[in-house]
C-alpha cells in the first residue's frame, strides 16, 4: 500500500496531466470525515428550516390562524394545497438552474427570500393572503431538496449517497420535533399578536439568518471547497468519477439526455410510486394536529403528541438510509417495507368508531414511517441515473409528482367529515398498498435490465462504481468503504470525465 505522501501522475477534470496523491485508507478516511463535518451539517439544518417552515401551518392552524384569516369550508385545504402549486411552477426552472449555477449561492439566495416570505405569513389577515404567501413559498422552497440531491450526488460514491440523503433528509423529523416544541411555548403566550403569528415571525428571521451560513461555509463545487488541500480536491472528484454517478462540475444541458429520461422506463415507475407516497404525505403533514385534537387532546397536547411521532420518523429515514448504502440490493425491499405501517395504521384511523381511542391514536403514529419512503427513492434517482441532465430531469419529475401528490392529498381531508376524514384515511391506505406493488415490480425490472446488461457486455459489473474508467476498467469499490483501494487501482483517462448516461456507460448496474 503507497503512503499518503506518494505522488503519481493522474489526469484532471479539464484532460490535462496533473499530479494527485495516492492516498491511503486512513487518509482516505479522513478526507470523507472532512467532506462529512463541512457538507452534511449544512444540508441537515437547511432541511429542518425547510421542513418548520412548510409545516408550521398545521399547528398555526390551531392557535388561531383560521379564525384570524376567516378560513370556512375547504379554505384550509386550498391554503395548504397551494404551497405546492408555487413548488410545481418553479420545480423545472429550478433544476435547470441548480445545474447550471453556482449550487450554493443559488440555495443561499433561495433561503434568504423564503425566510422573509415566512416572516411576512405574520402579516396576513385573509384568505388571499395566505394563498399569496404560501404559494410564494412554494417557489422559495422548491429549489431546496432537487439543489441538496445535486450536493449529494457530487460530493458522494455510490455506496455512500443513501446514507447520507438519510442524514439530512432525517432534518425533516427533527424540524417536526422543534416545531413542535417551539409551537408548546409561543403556545402559551397570551397577548394582541396571537401566538400562531409569532411562530411565523421567529421561523422567518431564523431561517434568514441561516442563509448567511449557507452563503459563507457551503462550496459550489469539490474544487472550491478550501476546507479541503488541492490534492484532496482532485481525490475527492476521482473518487466520484470512479465510484459515484459521474462528472457534475462544468456541465451543460443535453437535450439528447431529457429525452432518454422521458424514455426510460424505471423513470415512470419511480414517478409513479413517488405521486402514491406524496398524496398520503400531502394531508397528514397538515392536518396532523387537527386529527390528533379530534382525539380529545388539547391544541397545546397536540403539539407534544407529535413528537414521539417525528422521533419514529428520523429512526425509520436514518436507519433505512443506512441499510440501502450498506445493502445495494435492499433500497426498493426497504421503501416497501417502511410504507406497511401506514397502510395498518390507516385502517385502524378509518375504524376509530369500533376501537378505542387509544388504538386510533397507534394507528396514526403508524402513519409516521411512511415519509421515510420519499428519501429511499431521492436516493433511487442519484444512485441510478447517471449524466447530470438525465439526472436533473428526473429530478425534475419526481418532484412534480411530489407537488402533484401533496396537493391532492389535503382535499382528501373534506370538512364535511370532520373530525373523522373517512375518504382521506381510506385514500392513504389504498396509495401505500399500489406503492408496495410497483417497488416489488421496479425490483424486478432492475434486476431484469442488471442481467441483460451482464449477458450484452460479457461482465459482471457493479452497482457501486460509475462503470468502465481508467481505459475499460470495471473496478468494484468495497461496501461502505471510502473508494481508496479503487483509486489506487487505476489512472483515469479524459474520456472518464466525460458527462455520460447510464444507458451508454459499460459496466453500470442498477442498485436494487
Amino acid at each position: 500500500m503507497a503512503s499518503p505522501t506518494d505522488v503519481e501522475p493522474t489526469t484532471t477534470t479539464d484532460g490535462e496531466a496533473s499530479t494527485s496523491r495516492n492516498i491511503d485508507d486512513e487518509a482516505a478516511r479522513r478526507i470523507v470525515r472532512k467532506i462529512d463535518y463541512s457538507i452534511i451539517p449544512i444540508l441537515f439544518m437547511t432541511y429542518v428550516f425547510n421542513f418548520m417552515d412548510k409545516t408550521i401551518l398545521s399547528s398555526a392552524s390551531v392557535f388561531g390562524l383560521k379564525r384570524d384569516n376567516h378560513l370556512v369550508g375547504q379554505n384550509y385545504s386550498w391554503v395548504s394545497s397551494v404551497f405546492y402549486f408555487g413548488y410545481f411552477f418553479w420545480t423545472y426552472p429550478t433544476t435547470l438552474l441548480v445545474a447550471r449555477l453556482p449550487v450554493a449561492k443559488y440555495v443561499a439566495a433561495n433561503t434568504f427570500f423564503w425566510g422573509t416570505v415566512v416572516a411576512l405569513t405574520a402579516a396576513c389577515s385573509s384568505y388571499g393572503g395566505l394563498v399569496t404567501v404560501r404559494f410564494l413559498l412554494g417557489v422559495a422552497e422548491a429549489t431546496t431538496t432537487p439543489a441538496l440531491m445535486f450536493i449529494t450526488s457530487t460530493w458522494y460514491t455510490r455506496d455512500e449517497i443513501p446514507k447520507r440523503t438519510g442524514m439530512w433528509f432525517a432534518g425533516n423529523s427533527v424540524g417536526g420535533i422543534v416545531s413542535s416544541l417551539l409551537a408548546y411555548g409561543i403556545g402559551h403566550i397570551k397577548d394582541n399578536v396571537h401566538p400562531w403569528r409569532w411562530m411565523y415571525i421567529i421561523l422567518g428571521v431564523s431561517t434568514f439568518l441561516w442563509a448567511f451560513a449557507i452563503l459563507f461555509l457551503l462550496p459550489d463545487q469539490i474544487s472550491t471547497a478550501k476546507f479541503l488541500t488541492p490534492e484532496e480536491r482532485q481525490w475527492a472528484v476521482d473518487r466520484v468519477v470512479i465510484a459515484g454517478t459521474g462528472k457534475t462540475e462544468k456541465t451543460v444541458w443535453r437535450w439528447d439526455q431529457m429525452l432518454e429520461c422521458l424514455q426510460d422506463p424505471k423513470t415512470w415507475l419511480i414517478w409513479s410510486i413517488a405521486l402514491l407516497c406524496q398524496i398520503p404525505n400531502g394531508g397528514t403533514q397538515n392536518f396532523a394536529n387537527l386529527v390528533i385534537t379530534s382525539f380529545g387532546f388539547s391544541p397545546l397536547e397536540s403539539t407534544l403528541i407529535n413528537i414521539p411521532y417525528s422521533l419514529i420518523s428520523v429512526a425509520a429515514i436514518t436507519g433505512t438510509g443506512w441499510l440501502a448504502g450498506r445493502f445495494r440490493s435492499m433500497n426498493c425491499l426497504l421503501a416497501a417495507l417502511v410504507v406497511i405501517p401506514p397502510v395498518v395504521g390507516s385502517a385502524l384511523i378509518v375504524s376509530r368508531n369500533s376501537i378505542p381511542h387509544g388504538v386510533s391514536l397507534f394507528g396514526y403514529f403508524l402513519l409516521s414511517t411512511g415519509p421515510s419512503a420519499f428519501p429511499l427513492l431521492l436516493s433511487l434517482v442519484q444512485v441510478n441515473f447517471r449524466g447530470v441532465t438525465k439526472k436533473m430531469t428526473m429530478t425534475a419529475l419526481i418532484f412534480i409528482a411530489y407537488c402533484a401528490g401533496n396537493i391532492a392529498g389535503p382535499q382528501l381531508f373534506k370538512e364535511k367529515e370532520a373530525p373523522h376524514y373517512w375518504t382521506a384515511f381510506r385514500a392513504i391506505m389504498i396509495c401505500y398498498s399500489l406503492a408496495i406493488v410497483l417497488l416489488l415490480l421496479l425490483r424486478i425490472y432492475l434486476q431484469l435490465l442488471n442481467r441483460k446488461r451482464e449477458r450484452d457486455e460479457g461482465i459482471v459489473g457493479s452497482s457501486g462504481t460509475s462503470g468502465a474508467v481508467g481505459g475499460g476498467k470495471v473496478l468494484d469499490a468495497a461496501v461502505g468503504g471510502n473508494g481508496s483501494e479503487a483509486m489506487n487501482a487505476v489512472e483515469l483517462q479524459p474520456e472518464d470525465y466525460e458527462d455520460t448516461t447510464d444507458w451508454r456507460t459499460f459496466g453500470f448496474r442498477y442498485r436494487l
